[in-house]
């Protein structure tokens, strides 16, 4: 409906009697009175608007061909400038055969130029060439309009790209951070449980160990599903925060890595971002530790000021092979990745005396 509304709008104002006088006039020619013609290329003019978004081509054929009429017949009709709006119309909406019907529309141009010379037109060929020029200016508008909104599309369309590969690349990250960690803890538990068979109370200790953390898995999962699926019926666990890392070094003493957890006196809550990139710092650095260095004194020191949070976890040399598989390496990148959103620091590398030491300062400051 909206697209009929132009149309009516200069089919009525065709009729006022103010305008008569100031009609589309190609040509010159001794205007015509109006007749049963007439009435004819006002509506090829006019209603031909209404298709303008859905058929263009055929939009602007039948107004075109209303022009042509109204041109020979000399009627000059104010709705000659439904010829602008159909070409504005067709350079925008028209999405095959433009050069084609460019080319058309411009021999049918020169067609009724001819004509209008035959029939006596004083107009001459600057003002025919003025015409052209306009009705091209009108497509060359609506093209360019075109062209405008395909590259807003497909700017919107490289940012939701953009948006969907970071969502993807972050949970990517915490699938990392929960499985890993779980998993490996609950492989090397699962390893030390084989060599308890003749300690029927120390296999039971290792066994609820393995449970527990299987538990754990579970419950991190469950929140992570609820990030992918936000209706999901499960209730998600707010965000780790910083207190929550001697939950991970428990789990880590349980699986048989001996961890000495040092917390700064007074350190506050952390709940935000800075908080959980923390707690993942911790998980990652534990969960190598078990992977490569089972056994190994491994110390954990966290330090909370107004400004920023600094954690760093020292793993002695290992003394053994760890029965936990090797990793891909991606663990510690994605870390990295992660201190630095929040325009912090991280440094991970091997010690003079052989262990392993990752030290991370996150700026408070980034906190969400």
């Amino acid at each position: 409906m909206r697209d009929l509304v132009p149309g009516l709008v200069i089919l009525a104002a065709s009729f006022a009697p103010a305008l008569h006088a100031h009609g589309t006039q190609l040509g010159n020619l001794p205007e015509r009175p109006f007749d049963a013609l007439a009435v004819v290329a006002l509506a090829l003019e006019c209603l031909p608007l209404a298709l303008r978004r859905r058929w263009p081509l055929l939009s602007v054929a039948l107004v075109a061909s209303g022009f042509v009429l109204d041109q020979l017949r000399a009627y000059h009709l104010v709705s000659g400038v439904a010829l602008a709006l159909s070409l504005a119309s067709t350079g925008l909406h028209l999405g095959r055969h433009r050069r084609t019907t460019a080319a058309v529309l411009t021999a049918a141009y020169l067609a009724l130029a001819v004509a209008l010379t035959a029939q006596g037109s004083g107009e001459g060929t600057s003002g025919f060439t003025t015409f052209f020029l306009l009705g091209a200016f009108a497509w060359a508008a609506g093209a360019w309009l075109r062209a405008a909104r395909a590259g807003e599309e497909e700017r919107r369309r490289l940012a939701a790209e953009a948006a969907l590969a970071a969502e993807r690349a972050r949970l990517a990250r915490e699938l990392h951070d929960v499985v890993t960690h779980h998993v490996t803890a609950m492989v090397v538990q699962a390893q030390a449980a084989r060599y308890l068979t003749a300690t029927p109370d120390r296999l039971e200790a290792a066994l609820d160990a393995i449970a527990d953390t299987g538990r754990l898995a579970v419950s991190d999962l469950r929140d992570l599903l609820h990030v992918l699926d936000p209706g999901h019926a499960t209730q998600a666990r707010q965000a780790a925060p910083v207190h929550d890392i001697a939950v991970l070094v428990d789990q880590a003493r349980r699986a048989g890595q001996p961890v000495e957890l040092t917390v700064e006196p007074g350190t506050a809550v952390e709940v935000g971002s800075a908080g959980l990139t923390a707690y993942r710092v911790v998980q990652e650095a534990l969960t190598n530790a078990l992977k490569h260095a089972h056994g190994s004194r491994t110390v954990v020191a966290v330090h909370q000021r107004e400004e920023e949070i600094t954690v760093e976890i020292r793993t002695d040399p290992a003394t053994a092979p760890s029965p936990a598989p090797a990793g891909a390496g991606r663990g510690l990148a994605g870390l990295r990745e992660r201190v630095e959103a929040l325009a912090g620091e991280l440094s991970a590398g091997p010690r003079p005396d052989g262990g392993f030491s990752v030290r991370a300062r996150i700026p408070r400051a980034a906190r969400s």
